[in-house]
Formats: C-alpha cells, sequence, structure tokens
C-alpha cells in the first residue's frame, strides 16, 4: 500500500471532521445549481430507449422543476450537488470547522479569508470548498516541506528531542533502516539513559535495520555517552550519528541542561555538531504541539520537526498551525508504526488527505 494510501485511509478522523462539516455547513441554506448542466446518471446512456408514453387516458404528471433535456430524454430526474453562498455568515462557520480540526484561530482566519478575497458571493459544492481548502493548506505548508539535509561531512550528528511518548525511539528507529536501506552507515546513541524501555526499543530497532546502538547503564550520564558515540563515529567513518534524548519535561530546567551539556560536550569533537536538532511531535497532543516547539527552540537549536501519530488523531491541521505559526522545516511525517509509514513530508496530498478533497 503506498503511503498516500495509507495516509487518506488513516487520516480518516481529520478528514473526516471536515468533510462532514462541511457537507452540513453546504446544506444549511443551499439550493441545487439551477445553472449547472444536467449529467447523465452512472449507467445511462442518450442512445436508452425513452420511456413510454402514457396512456392517453392519464393526465401526464406535471414536469418537475429544473428538468433539463437529459432528464426528459432519459426520464430521470437529475440532481445537481447543493450549493451555498460565499458570505460572511458561511466563512465565519468555515473558520470555526478549521479550528475544531486544531488549525488555531489565526491560520483559520487567514485561511478563509484567502478564500473570500477570491470567492466571496460565488456559490459552492462542498467538493468546490474542499478543494479551495486544500489548496490554501496545500499553499501555507509548501515552504517548509524539506526533507532532512544530508551533508557530505562524517560523522553527521543529528540530535533528537521531544517529550516523552512523542515517538522519538520510534522515529529514529525508522529513519536510521531508511538511511541504512539508502546505503548510509548510521550509530545509534540511546541517550535517554532514564528509560529501560526507551534504550530496549532501539536496541530492537537496531537489530531490525543492521545499525550498531550504543548503550549506557540506566541513570548514567546521556553526554559522555554521546562523547563516546561521537569518537566511534569519527574513528569508524560513519555517515550518520542519531543521538535520542530524554524529554521529561515536567523537569524542565534539568532537562534544558542536560541538552546544553550534550551540545557542549559533543562539540569538544566536532565544533560544528550537532548538525541537525529534530524536534519530534506527537499530532494527537493537538495545540499543545505549539507550546512544545517554544519549549524545546528555547532549549536547543531545532533545525526541523517530525511529527508522528496522525493516523490515532482528529487534530491533524496542527500541522498547519506549526506551519504557520514557526516556519520550521517540516521533514517528515507517520501515520502508523511500520518503518515505511515514515516518510518524506508532500503538502499537496497532506492537503488534499486532510480535507478530505479529490484534488493532489
Amino acid at each position: 500500500m503506498s503511503f498516500l494510501r495509507k495516509m487518506r485511509e488513516r487520516l480518516f478522523r481529520s478528514s473526516s471532521k471536515l468533510d462532514e462539516g462541511i457537507e452540513a455547513l453546504v446544506g444549511t441554506d443551499a439550493a441545487p445549481d439551477a445553472n449547472a448542466p444536467d449529467t447523465a446518471p452512472t449507467g445511462t446512456s442518450l442512445d436508452s430507449a425513452p420511456p413510454a408514453e402514457a396512456p392517453a387516458s392519464e393526465t401526464p404528471a406535471p414536469e418537475p422543476a429544473g428538468r433539463g433535456l437529459l432528464s426528459r430524454l432519459t426520464g430521470r430526474v437529475v440532481t445537481t450537488a447543493p450549493r451555498r453562498v460565499l458570505d460572511d455568515a458561511m466563512l465565519e462557520e468555515l473558520e470555526d470547522l478549521l479550528i475544531q480540526a486544531d488549525m488555531g484561530v489565526d491560520t483559520a482566519l487567514k485561511i478563509t479569508a484567502s478564500i473570500a478575497e477570491a470567492h466571496l458571493g460565488r456559490r459552492l459544492t462542498g467538493p468546490e470548498i474542499k478543494a479551495l481548502l486544500a489548496g490554501e493548506v496545500a499553499r501555507v505548508l509548501e515552504p517548509v516541506a524539506r526533507p532532512m539535509p544530508l551533508y557530505p561531512k562524517r560523522p553527521q550528528v543529528v540530535l533528537v528531542v521531544g517529550v516523552n511518548g512523542a515517538g522519538k525511539t520510534t522515529t529514529i528507529g525508522k529513519l536510521a533502516a531508511q538511511f541504512r536501506q539508502a546505503g548510509k552507515s548510521v550509530i545509534i546513541a540511546a541517550g535517554d539513559t532514564f528509560r529501560a524501555a526507551a534504550v530496549e526499543q532501539l536496541q530492537i530497532w537496531g537489530e531490525r535495520a543492521g545499525v550498531p546502538v550504543m548503550t549506557a547503564p540506566e541513570g548514567s550520564d546521556p553526554a559522555s555517552l554521546a562523547y563516546d558515540a561521537l569518537s566511534r563515529a569519527q574513528e569508524e567513518g560513519t555517515d550518520l550519528l542519531m543521538i535520542d534524548t530524554a524529554g521529561r519535561l515536567q523537569n524542565r530546567a534539568d532537562l534544558m541542561a542536560e541538552l546544553a551539556k550534550i551540545v557542549r560536550v559533543l562539540r569538544k569533537k566536532d565544533e560544528t555538531a550537532p548538525h541537525n536538532t529534530l524536534l519530534v511531535l506527537d499530532a494527537t497532543t493537538g495545540q499543545n504541539a505549539l507550546s512544545q516547539v517554544e519549549t524545546f527552540r528555547k532549549m536547543a537549536d531545532v533545525t526541523g520537526l517530525v511529527m508522528t501519530k496522525l493516523d490515532g488523531t482528529a487534530r491533524g491541521g496542527v500541522l498547519v498551525a506549526l506551519a504557520d505559526r514557526f516556519g520550521l522545516p517540516i521533514h517528515a511525517i507517520g501515520v502508523g508504526e511500520q518503518i515505511d509509514d515514515l516518510a518524506p513530508f508532500e503538502p499537496a496530498e497532506f492537503a488534499a488527505a486532510l480535507t478530505g478533497s479529490d484534488a493532489s
């Protein structure tokens, strides 16, 4: 199954929320488009025999309003999609829908204002509104959709940060496996030395991907492990060193000091390290993802985002809010637990999946 198909299927909670909302919105005070041309129903043909004439003794039924030539030829009433005028009231309802999908107030206002600028006063169908939304969402996302940059320098040090439970460990494992499949040599440093489960999970991914995982005793200094891992990567000419970190935001000051120490120690070996600092975010947290970005940007020089668990949330719109507010590169998104459920971020595909639009 392609990643696009998975994304469309697994984003159903977000897309169905917008889908149902838009259909209900258009259905309010909507009317069929009298000017739209009739279209033949599925399975009918202009060559089909016309219906038998009514007996002379019967009075012909009155012609249904809005029937066109094709309707009269086929004997069937052809209905058209309901339309509604895009006015201030409809824009307000549309804004509410986008806010409920976790796009945030500011982003929702920007998107609806852009739609209104070109289409205010027009009668629109549900599919037309979805296509317009998809286009505006993609426009917001396109500037930030960039794969994680790879540099010729060896080793390239990738520091991975995020709160516990966001999917850091799984993301590191998936990225390491994908880099390995692309022919890159990788070492993983299990720097969350306070969670045995995180270390064990990384070891499982390492075995699966054929990537060595460096560990240290539980509770030991993660900066020391990072230093040893970088020394090994330099000696072996490894392409990428990926370092997991703790995410205990309840001890924010301690975590900030720990991350600062890791960076300081790495720079004793390579003054340019880390070369990437990836922040992993859990889509199910919704608007809390915004505050997490604020927090981690203060703790570390975040260079890019990875969004996980989009398959388990009706809050996929938060990705649009993140792009609009911070402008940080979005490198990849995840919609499941398998290795191929993490893929580069494609804005047009994501926008179409999120809005339930057929546009791509």
